[in-house]
């Protein structure tokens, strides 16, 4: 293989590997097996398990936040440059909950990894969280367009507020789903988001809104 073909397939069956067993279960001679190379390979490429999870962290976390952002650009575009708020927050929930929830969720390796990721904070990612929010200054910004009477303080921890809501439903949506006796349909992605967007809403401008679906059908019967 080239060395761009070998960081690759190492990257690859790490990710899988992440996908099914936790981080501490697999070792770098699993990872080494899996991939097809020497152990010399990871260490030219990465230096360590712990820098080789991190790289694997960033690329996926990357790809997400690009997904984020092409959603904002385009809401910005649609509003003159200022999106409104369900907007704004529609673009920060719809890549992850896509990613991690829907009938097809088990067949991706990144979309495990990734709730893994959330759920196990090991301090490879935990440093990576804490240190990047470059990404979650534009949400930030762009709320701020959005809500100029409200205080950055309220805009932050909206924010704040919206991001948990994200990441308990992609981490512990099994537990939601035994809760409500199967009445919570994980597989309704659209709908899942949509909660999202509705709830973290209504937290920052302080406004109660009907779901989109139930508006839908509001402008149906008038029409």
């Amino acid at each position: 293989m080239s060395t761009d073909e070998t960081k690759t397939a190492i990257l690859t069956a790490a990710e899988q590997l992440y996908a099914e067993r936790s981080f501490g279960e697999v070792s770098l001679r699993d990872i080494v097996a899996a991939a097809g190379v020497n152990l010399a390979a990871v260490n030219y490429h990465f230096g360590s398990k712990d820098e080789l999870l991190a790289e694997l962290f960033l690329s996926r976390a990357t790809a997400l936040n690009r997904e984020r952002f092409a959603a904002l650009k385009e809401a910005e575009a649609a509003g003159g440059g200022r999106a409104d708020v369900e907007a704004i927050v529609r673009a920060l929930a719809g890549p992850p909950i896509r990613w991690c929830l829907g009938a097809d969720r088990q067949r991706s390796a990144a979309a495990r990894f990734m709730t893994r990721a959330a759920v196990e904070t090991v301090p490879p990612i935990r440093k990576i969280v804490e240190r990047d929010i470059t990404h979650l200054r534009r949400f930030a910004e762009a709320l701020q367009r959005a809500l100029p009477e409200r205080s950055d303080v309220d805009i932050y921890w909206g924010l704040h507020f919206a991001l948990a809501m994200i990441r308990q439903t992609t981490t512990d949506s099994e537990r939601l789903r035994k809760l409500s006796g199967d009445l919570c349909d994980l597989d309704d992605v659209d709908d899942i988001i949509e909660r999202i967007v509705q709830l973290a809403s209504v937290g920052l401008t302080g406004k109660t809104a009907p779901l989109r679906k139930e508006r839908a059908k509001a402008a149906a019967a008038k029409g």
